[in-house]
């Protein structure tokens, strides 16, 4: 695992804080690791939703579609 120092203002370093204290994380580097991920899923379900809106329309979202899912998930 790499390290890598930030710097924060005092306001930012308390709010880092208070965050640790208050949602269970153990360090600040956990809290902020977490961000982190959730940084990349939002960009990555970002990259999923301009993809699926870029493409073309392959049809119609209707209950039988969404019955045919069903299946697929349970099998």
């Amino acid at each position: 695992m790499s390290t890598m120092n930030i710097s924060l203002p005092d306001q930012l370093k308390r709010f880092v804080d208070e965050r640790v204290t208050s949602s269970g994380y153990g360090t600040s580097s956990e809290y902020l690791r977490e961000l982190i991920r959730r940084d990349q899923a939002r960009l990555d379900l970002r990259a999923i939703m301009l993809d699926g809106a870029s493409s073309a329309i392959s049809g119609e979202a209707d209950k039988h579609y969404f019955d045919q899912l069903r299946a697929k998930v349970k099998a």
